[in-house]
């Protein structure tokens, strides 16, 4: 193990030290908003406190979907990157879907263009294309079944033997499921810019410091931050292996929003924000282009709303349908 020290401060969260701060004054204008409006707002796990603190719900994409196929509210208001709010509009395309911020995307999906994802297919025809759902509707449209990081062992093991899987956009999370599964897969060459950050170096330099924490990791993360974490899973799983394991403190490898929601459900514990090189914690640009103000705003004014083409959304509706019926 190194012996570096560390270059900054960690990032430690213990909800312990003192008492939930109440309401802002722009929060409770978003409640009345909402009400007025008849919304739903969904939120994803690496979302600012402030914005998930007035969510209807706070969850890792799979829980998402599933809240925005079930929603009968008069609208939803999704507060995550570009790709989620699509998601909600192809699974229940009768409500007007807001995204606080147009411009919220990600790395991760604009790694595979659709076009080169339906040349690849177009050389390979009996390729079977599992996507991550970290992709935008186009590729969503060309692909034969959706996973999340939660899902993915299961979809994967549920695929056709006789059939040659092709998994996109992220290697990573590829690469760990088909160490999981034994399933062999080609691998899109993309990934999360945020969770390759995190280095196995900047962990054990953490460790160093805090030496009875377990780490629990994101697949999304490399092959080596992987193989050294105490857990690997999905956000949503990384709240019952916090709250279940011995420890009394935890380094937490992802998105640093997802401790908001470990501090409130699990208020016992300590959480420490993963490190990378260079910085204390490792928070994705793309989610924090959301703001408080701009939930608001899109409430108040009903805008910006996503639109799709009808035949898209109509071909990207079916792989993650199925996602939905085997993740049952």
């Amino acid at each position: 193990m190194t012996t570096a020290t560390l270059n900054y401060e960690p990032m430690v969260f213990n909800p312990k030290l003192g008492n939930e701060a109440p309401l802002t004054a722009i929060q409770e204008e978003i409640l009345a908003l909402k009400k007025e409006r008849n919304a739903l707002i969904l939120a994803h796990n690496y979302q600012i406190d402030a914005i998930q603190r007035v969510a209807d719900y706070v969850g890792d994409s799979l829980g998402l979907a599933y809240k925005a196929e079930e929603a009968d509210t008069d609208c939803i208001v999704f507060c995550g990157v570009h790709f989620m709010a699509e998601t909600a509009k192809i699974v229940n395309p009768n409500k007007p879907v807001l995204l606080p911020e147009m411009e919220a995307g990600c790395s991760l999906s604009d790694s595979c263009p659709a076009e080169k994802l339906a040349a690849y297919k177009a050389a390979n025809p009996n390729v079977y294309v599992v996507a991550y759902i970290n992709c935008s509707a186009g590729v969503k449209a060309l692909s034969d079944v959706i996973c999340t990081s939660g899902n993915a062992m299961k979809i994967v093991e549920k695929v056709p033997a006789d059939r040659d899987i092709l998994f996109v956009p992220d290697q990573n999370l590829g690469q760990w499921v088909s160490k999981q599964t034994g399933r062999e897969m080609q691998l899109w060459p993309g990934s999360c810019y945020a969770h390759v950050l995190f280095t196995q170096q900047a962990i054990e330099r953490l460790k160093l410091k805090f030496p009875d924490a377990l780490v629990v990791a994101h697949p999304e993360c490399v092959e080596t931050v992987r193989d050294n974490a105490d857990e690997v899973c999905s956000t949503e799983k990384m709240i019952g292996f916090c709250r279940d394991c011995d420890a009394e403190q935890i380094i937490v490898v992802t998105e640093t929003g997802m401790i908001h929601r470990l501090q409130r459900e699990i208020p016992e514990k300590t959480f420490i924000a993963g490190p990378t090189d260079t910085c204390a914690c490792n928070d994705c640009r793309f989610m924090k282009m959301n703001t408080i103000e701009k939930l608001r705003d899109c409430l108040r004014d009903m805008s910006p709303q996503i639109e799709m083409p009808e035949d898209i959304r109509l071909k990207a509706y079916a792989p993650i349908k199925r996602m939905l019926e085997w993740s049952k």
